[in-house]
This record gives structure tokens, C-alpha cells and sequence, in this order.
């Protein structure tokens, strides 16, 4: 039996105590999934939120922690699939909507709140000379690779395999497969002008720039549900360049780097600018609707309709709840703050950077039985047999089909919570503790000492 059937052995004994651990912990959760059962397919509303054996039923959350139905607490690093980098619910955004929430909650009209924000936005954000607010990151994506298209008159755009991009059907492939469609009912038509390439690879992107006329290249600046993957050094300014040299233009995709690396995204911390920049989850303070998509003025200047009054002439944009008071008021907020105290970005990236080191340490005393990666508040843990350098290989070299599900269930059974059964992965926010940071980095530690004593 070899090393990697042993660990698999011991992780189905394990699995089938902490199930029944969690099954004792939540059994209202339990009678609420059941009833889920009943009226949304699968259960869920959203299918990456089922856990199994099923999801906690989380009914309030406050800084750093949720509580389930069953009164279980559990430090959160998921923070609302990283919407809220200050943790749940912070006082002073809560209070800023209350206020505006006064003066209606959907106007219907043109507000000052909105311009207000779109003109803050674009003295913070790096290469941002215009703004559009859309209702999500997925709706953001869909107009901006529209924009590009339309300004370029180019068909083809250049996406990461990885990437993430939202429900839009022409980005909906090489996420979690390679090759075609990822979902029922979406022709292969759809995606005929999608060519994918590796992250970290510039040979595959220029080869399709010589085959193909491209309007874009999209990516995430580091990869978020494609396996928390970093750059490799001059990887972007490769790709900057390479979109200079062939008259493409270079978006990225900040809807989770957005605000999280640093004030100005992935831009700001890479140190490399974007044509375009899409932007979700913490540009609405938390609140729903949250997105937008901004970029340099000739380029965002092909949806103005004053300039532009055929409509066939311009790039469409528009919404019933774009720029609404509520998401806009919290998200003003929240990032006003965030301007006014830059040094959260470097506690929290320094807090991470050092227990990083010790996730990985711990890797390293185990057999170098998984590889830690990311940067900031965004990291992954890859029980891989080398360190992955894009999505393909994080998925393609994994040694075990279930250490991922188990050590979920059992971050939950010890307190934890994150979403994902496929690989580890958080989103934490920015004022988690060092306690409660090294509290996950012990709970890591003792689940690979159970499963890896001899």
C-alpha cells in the first residue's frame, strides 16, 4: 500500500466520526436542509454554499464570526465570499445606510450618492478616469468584455483557465474543466470567440495573438477560485506588453482582488495597469447589487450616449438598480474608510504573510504533503504533489479525491467555517486577529498530525 492509500484509508475513518460529530452540533441545520430539499434544486440557493453531509444554517453575523441555527459559533473566513473585508456588518456602515435608507431605497432616477462615489472612486483607483455601476461582478464582466470588443472591433477574447468571471455565458468555460461549455444548455456557439491559455504561460498568450484578431485579454490579476495562484514574476508586465505589441487590451478582473490586496487592487500591488478593471463584492460595503467596470476615458467613452446617440454605434449599458442609493452609500463608505487607513492593508498582509510561512512549515514536517499559495488575504492550501503553478495543475496533481471534504468537515466541527469541498481556500477579511489566524493555522496542524501518524 503506498503512502498516499494509507492517508486515503485513514481519511475515510475520519470522515465518518466527524460526521457524526456535526450531525449532534446541528440538527436544526439539518431539518432546514431537508425542508431545502423540497423547493431549491440541490437545496441550496447558490450550489458552492452545500457542505455535506449539509450546509450550517448561519442566521447572524458580527465582526469575524456567524452563528448557525443551533447556536454554534464559528470564526468565518469566507466573509461573505470576501465581500466583507472589514468583517460582518461594521457599525458605521450600518448606520450610513439607515440614514440613506430614509430617502428611499431605490430612487429610479439620477442620485448625487452615485456620482459622489463614481467620482471618489476614480481619484483612488489606479487607471480609472470613468465608471459604470452594474448590479454584479458577473454583469460587469459581461459589459466590459462587450466595451472591449466594441472599441478594438476585434471578436476574440483571451481568458485564464481558472478564471472565474461570473454566470456570463461567453466566459462560462475553462473554470473548473478544460475545454467546451461548463454548463448544460449553453451551446458551444456561445463560447466560439473564448480561446483560454494557462496562467503563467506568455508563449500561449502570444501564439493565439498571432493566429487570432483579440480584443482583450481578462484575467485575474492572481487568481481567486482557480486556486489562489500568483503571478510569476514579470507574468503581468509580460502580458501588458504583449497586449501593447498587438493592439489588444488588457483587463483585469478585480471583483476579489479589488480592494483586498491593497486600496487600488491588484493594479496597486502588482504594480502593473490595466486597460480596464472590473470591480463586485466590496465595492458595495457588503451589501447587494455591488459592481462595476472602469478604464481609460477613450475607451470607456464608447458608451456615452450623448457622443454616441445610434445606439448600434455605442457599447449598451443599463439596469433598473444600477447606482441605487443603498449599495452605493455602503459602499462609499467602506471604501472611504479603507482610503483613510491605508495601514490595515499592511497588518493584515504582514499577519498573513507570517502564518502563511507556518502553513507551510507545516506542509514541509508532514512529507510535503500540500503547498500553501496566495498573497494577502487571499490563500490556498493544495494538497498537491508539487506546487502548483496554474488551475490546471492544482486540480490535475492532486493525490487524494476526498483530504479537501474532510478537513472542511472538520474546520467546521473545530469552529471554522470557509466554503469549498474541492480545495482549501479563505477569504478572510482584514481585521481577523492574530488569535483567531493562528487558532486555523493549529486546527491545520492537527488534522495533518491525525491523519499522517504513523
Amino acid at each position: 500500500m503506498s503512502r498516499y492509500e494509507d492517508i486515503e484509508n485513514r481519511l475515510s475513518t475520519l470522515l465518518n466520526s466527524l460526521e457524526r460529530s456535526y450531525v449532534n452540533k446541528t440538527k436544526i441545520s439539518g431539518n432546514l436542509f431537508d425542508r431545502a430539499r423540497k423547493v431549491f434544486p440541490g437545496g441550496t440557493t447558490y450550489h458552492i454554499r452545500y457542505l455535506s453531509p449539509y450546509p450550517p444554517y448561519i442566521v447572524r453575523g458580527k465582526g469575524t464570526k456567524v452563528w448557525d441555527v443551533d447556536g454554534n459559533e464559528y470564526l468565518d473566513f469566507w466573509m461573505g465570499h470576501g465581500a466583507h473585508v472589514l468583517g460582518h456588518s461594521p457599525d458605521f456602515v450600518i448606520e450610513s445606510v439607515y440614514e440613506a435608507s430614509k430617502n428611499g431605497t431605490h430612487l429610479g432616477f439620477e442620485n448625487p450618492y452615485s456620482l459622489e462615489y463614481a467620482e471618489f472612486l476614480t481619484k483612488i483607483l489606479p487607471n480609472i478616469d470613468m465608471f459604470k455601476f452594474c448590479v454584479s461582478g458577473t454583469e460587469a464582466n459581461m459589459y466590459v468584455t462587450r466595451l472591449a470588443r466594441a472599441y478594438t472591433r476585434r471578436p476574440y477574447v483571451i481568458k485564464v483557465e481558472g478564471g472565474w468571471h461570473g454566470g456570463y455565458d461567453s466566459l462560462h468555460t475553462h473554470v473548473n474543466l478544460v475545454g467546451g461549455p461548463e454548463s448544460a444548455g449553453l451551446p458551444e456557439e456561445f463560447i466560439k470567440y473564448t480561446i483560454a491559455v494557462p496562467f503563467n504561460d506568455l508563449d500561449a498568450v502570444e501564439n493565439v495573438l498571432k493566429k487570432h484578431p483579440v480584443a482583450a485579454i481578462l484575467l485575474e490579476p492572481l487568481v481567486g477560485g482557480g486556486g489562489c495562484l500568483t503571478p510569476a514574476e514579470d507574468y503581468l508586465k509580460g502580458l501588458r506588453q504583449l497586449t501593447y505589441q498587438y493592439g489588444s487590451l488588457l483587463i483585469f478582473d478585480e471583483v476579489i482582488t479589488g480592494f483586498r490586496l491593497a486600496l487600488g487592487g491588484g493594479q496597486e500591488f502588482f504594480n502593473v495597469g490595466s486597460d480596464l478593471a472590473v470591480y463586485g463584492k466590496v465595492i458595495g460595503g457588503g451589501y447587494p447589487g455591488a459592481g462595476g467596470f472602469g478604464g481609460r476615458a477613450e475607451v470607456m467613452e464608447l458608451l456615452d450616449n450623448l457622443k454616441y446617440p445610434d445606439q448600434r454605434a455605442r457599447s449598451y449599458h443599463g439596469g433598473t438598480f444600477v447606482g441605487n442609493l443603498i449599495t452605493v452609500t455602503a459602499g462609499h463608505t467602506l471604501v472611504k474608510y479603507l482610503a483613510e487607513h491605508r495601514s490595515v492593508y499592511e497588518s493584515a498582509n504582514s499577519l498573513w504573510d507570517e502564518e502563511a510561512r507556518k502553513l507551510e512549515s507545516i506542509c514541509r514536517e508532514y512529507g510535503d504533503l500540500c503547498y500553501v499559495t496566495g498573497a494577502g488575504t487571499m490563500r490556498a492550501v493544495h494538497f498537491t504533489k508539487r506546487r502548483p503553478k496554474n488551475s490546471r495543475e492544482f486540480r490535475e496533481l492532486r493525490w487524494s479525491k476526498i483530504i479537501e471534504k474532510v478537513f472542511n468537515l472538520y474546520a467546521r466541527v473545530n469552529g471554522v467555517l470557509y466554503i469549498g469541498e474541492k480545495f482549501f481556500h479563505v477569504y478572510p477579511s482584514l481585521i481577523q486577529g492574530r488569535e483567531e489566524v493562528e487558532y486555523l493555522v493549529k486546527i491545520f496542524g492537527d488534522f495533518m498530525g491525525s491523519i499522517s501518524r504513523q
